[in-house]
């Protein structure tokens, strides 16, 4: 990567991509194939090893021919040197930790992005707060979401998804779309907003209701009750985001129903499937041991009711999904809690009541 500023104007942004798991190798091979420069950083030395050598990620995406132009290292300070832009893509709970490494390490001209969903476990922070208390005031910040499935996105499937800045930060917009143009191709869509608030809550919520789903699914309860739960659990969505702040029409968007569908619905979800084998009457342990990666709705459901309580806002299956990953209440006790609330007006309160 070169650090010279008057090369930067001709070639193409050069990207630091953060993370080495399914949906970092897919995101890095993606803008690779974009051509450009490209680097990939993991801690998993063996991993790293085969991605740089052999163009294979064999733990997270066995069988899917990566760009021979993506490099792949350990070394934090080499994936940084010389980046335009970097994109954080851990799970929740190494999101700080990740920032904290990269902040004295990031070029002065780099802004961060991150595909992140969740927040920061323990203090139900939102990533963007984290990101805000870490960086200096005047790095450009953005966020990477939307329905996707990274086994499709590194298989060149088609899919689209959303950045979202800061509408409030002078230079967020346009880094927003410096970054929705690396991911923008063929077969990849990339659109572009300003509503962080809502784009993050939309990508951390969706994991918690495709839990439901995946419970119902698991105790065969039929389409019908699928269709309800994606239904009312948007409607849960919808209502936190407007007391926090949020846009409505990003939930109705690809960082929110679009996500929601597809993470309540595909069978590559972790989330969902969690859910099936909860339904199944499988234990969480277990469950968590046979998915073998990080199952994010473990502790976003414990952030999203904390936020609920905060703004005051009831959200029925957000906190049975709560009750059941804690243990305290079986999926069988869920389905009669839920089943058993009072008859009500579908919008007693216009689209945002309960």
């Amino acid at each position: 990567m070169s650090s010279d500023p008057s090369d930067r104007e001709t070639a193409k942004p050069a990207v630091a991509v953060l993370g080495a798991g399914s949906w970092g190798t897919a995101l890095a091979a993606l803008i690779a194939r974009h051509g450009h420069p490209t680097v990939l950083w993991g801690r998993d030395a063996a991993t790293i090893a085969a991605i740089d050598a052999r163009h294979e990620n064999p733990r997270y995406l066995p069988g899917i021919p990566l760009p021979d132009s993506l490099r792949a290292t350990t070394d934090l300070a080499a994936a940084l040197a010389g980046c335009d832009l970097v994109l954080v893509v851990v799970p929740s709970h190494a999101f700080a930790e990740t920032l904290h490494a990269l902040a004295p390490l990031r070029p002065a001209h780099a802004g961060v992005a991150w595909a992140t969903k969740g927040f920061e476990p323990g203090s139900g922070r939102f990533l963007h707060e984290v990101a805000g208390g870490i960086l200096p005031a005047d790095v450009p910040l953005a966020v990477v979401t939307g329905p996707s499935f990274a086994k499709e996105v590194a298989a060149g499937l088609p899919t689209a998804l959303t950045v979202h800045a800061d509408g409030a930060h002078p230079g967020s917009a346009g880094f927003a779309q410096q970054v929705a143009d690396a991911l923008h191709g063929p077969a990849f869509r990339a659109y572009t907003g300003e509503d962080m608030l809502g784009a993050e809550l939309g990508g951390a919520m969706k994991n918690v209701l495709a839990v439901a789903t995946g419970v119902a699914d698991g105790m065969a309860l039929g389409l019908n009750a699928r269709a309800g739960l994606i239904t009312r659990g948007l409607n849960e969505m919808l209502r936190l985001n407007v007391a926090i702040g949020g846009k409505a029409e990003t939930l109705m968007g690809l960082a929110g129903l679009g996500d929601l569908v597809l993470t309540c619905t595909g069978d590559l979800s972790r989330n969902r499937r969690l859910g099936l084998a909860l339904g199944r009457g499988q234990s969480i342990e277990d469950a968590v041991r046979e998915i073998g990666q990080v199952v994010e709705s473990i502790q976003t459901a414990e952030e999203v009711m904390r936020q609920a309580a905060r703004h005051g806002i009831e959200l029925p299956i957000s906190s049975t999904v709560r009750d059941v990953l804690k243990g305290e209440i079986t999926p069988t006790d869920g389905l009669r809690r839920l089943m058993a609330r009072e008859q009500k007006p579908e919008y007693p309160q216009g689209l945002f009541g309960d």
